[in-house]
């Protein structure tokens, strides 16, 4: 599995990512800077999160309009799978690869802390070998985490099963508890909690290589 990770000023998560892909099987990752308009081939594309452009302007705005974002929204017209985390959701919902937006934690403050999640769907590459209502504990670090959509985007997603996880313990305030959402072709996901950060033994925290297993095993049943 070749994976393209993207890199904008204030991102900072790029190396958990690679570690956590390595892991599952990965090759090494290209890190890909923000000014650059190309992509070198790629089975999966990683937005990491961090603090793109300093969250400047509002959270994702700046860096969804980076060079590189033409490439990468090209490349998810063609099916490559896209996973955005945090900051990398905020970008993906900016550059239009997912509805809706990420607003100011619901008690206007930065929240850091595990929280546990529930898999709400098996139907996607990325949680296909995770089982519906499997619960899974993560770290989250964000201060605009609260996601929301409008009624008719917000029925699209819940009717299409593409809320791809769901808080047990609401952190932020998101809308019927949404995590992280999929893409109409279930190929882009965004979630705002950190799995790469829940995936070494050596720091107690291994439910979230999971996801990135489901990744590796999709992407190469795909190529075999």
């Amino acid at each position: 599995m070749k994976s393209s990770i993207l890199v904008f000023p204030g991102t900072n998560r790029e190396r958990d990512v690679a570690h956590a892909l390595v892991r599952a099987g990965s090759a090494e990752p290209a890190y890909v800077w923000h000014h650059d308009t190309s992509l070198p081939p790629s089975d999966l594309i990683v937005v990491p999160g961090g603090f793109a452009h300093g969250d400047y302007l509002r959270c994702g705005a700046m860096a969804a309009r980076s060079p590189i974002m033409p490439a990468v929204i090209e490349a998810a017209a063609k099916g490559v799978p896209i996973l955005g985390i945090c900051n990398g959701f905020q970008v993906l919902c900016e550059s239009g690869l997912l509805p809706g937006a990420l607003m100011r934690n619901a008690a206007l403050k930065f929240v850091c802390r595990d929280v546990t999640l529930e898999v709400a769907t098996s139907d996607s590459p990325f949680t296909h070998s995770l089982a519906k209502g499997h619960r899974m504990t993560v770290p989250v670090a964000h201060h605009d985490g609260n996601y929301f959509a409008d009624p008719e985007t917000l029925k699209a997603l819940e009717d299409g099963d593409r809320v791809a996880f769901r808080y047990v313990d609401n952190p932020n305030g998101s809308i019927n508890d949404i995590a992280g959402i999929l893409s109409e072709n279930r190929r882009v996901l965004g979630m705002m909690p950190h799995p790469e950060n829940a995936t070494d033994p050596k720091i107690g925290r291994i439910d979230g290589q999971g996801l990135f297993t489901a990744i590796a095993t999709a992407l190469e049943g795909a190529a075999a």
